[in-house]
């Protein structure tokens, strides 16, 4: 049975395969770049092989996805005559979301592009809206209203053990990285609609724990309730993870919540130990 709107994102989301199949979800794969040789997210490389790429010191690059990738997948879920809502990770973080708007343009498949602002976990929560409501029959026009109130309540910050993928990968000066890596800074980074922001330094693991706590503070102020939590990492340390859920959760939480390696694309913006605290919250979230 064919259904009339289907739902594409691409491989920066974190969704579990089950997610993927009961809700007929399209994933397309991205690319990365390591030691010269290109590999495609999912296909040639998987999560863990990337890891094992940043302890070797191999810091890996972006590479654009393939165009011709989106629109066969456009031409073929079309033919049927279904429409395409594409759900694609932020353009702050990646040149994706125009290559699937350029795609859409070159199909004869009815393709919506929307932009999440988002990434990973924070993307999935607006694919798996997206995909539910299609199943139920709502329109476009719902879709796009509805992924617009997910991302409304969608916080992602990212816990930055180490620079020396910002720094790699330009989002940061070599000279700041190198002062910050003498004096063991850690960081915050913030997504927001249009930039990626620090939000905050310190010296240990323990300022980051602080930030953890300001966000859970936060919440609990503005009686907020996180509905959902990933902590979606880059091989982070069991205990910071058991921590920060600890934090924001408390230990008896039946809150929905994984703690998932990112995908090798978000991997080479954020460096080994990253931790992406990405929630879902019952109301508007503000900047932490």
């Amino acid at each position: 049975m064919s259904q009339s709107i289907k739902i594409v994102t691409d491989s920066s989301v974190l969704l579990t395969k089950d997610e993927i199949i009961d809700n007929s979800i399209t994933v397309v794969p991205l690319s990365v770049e390591v030691a010269g040789k290109n590999y495609v997210d999912g296909v040639n490389i998987t999560r863990q092989e990337l890891v094992e790429a940043l302890r070797e010191g191999d810091i890996p690059k972006t590479s654009q996805p393939a165009l011709g990738k989106f629109v066969s997948i456009f031409n073929k879920l079309g033919e049927d005559g279904s429409e395409v809502v594409a759900i694609i990770i932020s353009d702050v973080l990646s040149g994706t979301f125009n290559t699937a708007q350029q795609a859409a343009k070159m199909t004869n498949t009815k393709v919506t592009v929307i932009n999440s602002k988002s990434t990973d976990r924070g993307e999935a929560f607006q694919v798996l809206a997206a995909a539910r409501d299609a199943q139920a029959g709502k329109s476009v026009a719902e879709i796009k209203e509805h992924c617009a109130d997910v991302y409304s309540r969608t916080s992602i910050d990212v816990l930055i053990d180490n620079l020396d993928c910002l720094v790699a990968g330009g989002r940061i000066s070599k000279m700041t990285g190198l002062i910050t890596k003498l004096a063991n800074i850690k960081v915050v980074v913030e997504l927001h609609d249009k930039t990626l922001d620090v939000v905050s330094k310190g010296r240990s693991t323990k300022s980051l724990v602080k930030f953890v706590e300001k966000i859970a503070r936060v919440h609990e102020e503005q009686n907020n309730q996180i509905q959902a939590l990933s902590l979606s990492n880059v091989a982070a340390d069991r205990s910071m993870l058991d921590k920060t859920k600890d934090i924001l959760l408390g230990t008896e939480s039946k809150t929905p919540f994984i703690a998932e390696l990112t995908s090798p694309v978000i991997m080479t913006h954020t460096g080994l130990k990253a931790i992406g605290v990405i929630t879902l919250s019952e109301k508007p979230v503000p900047n932490f």
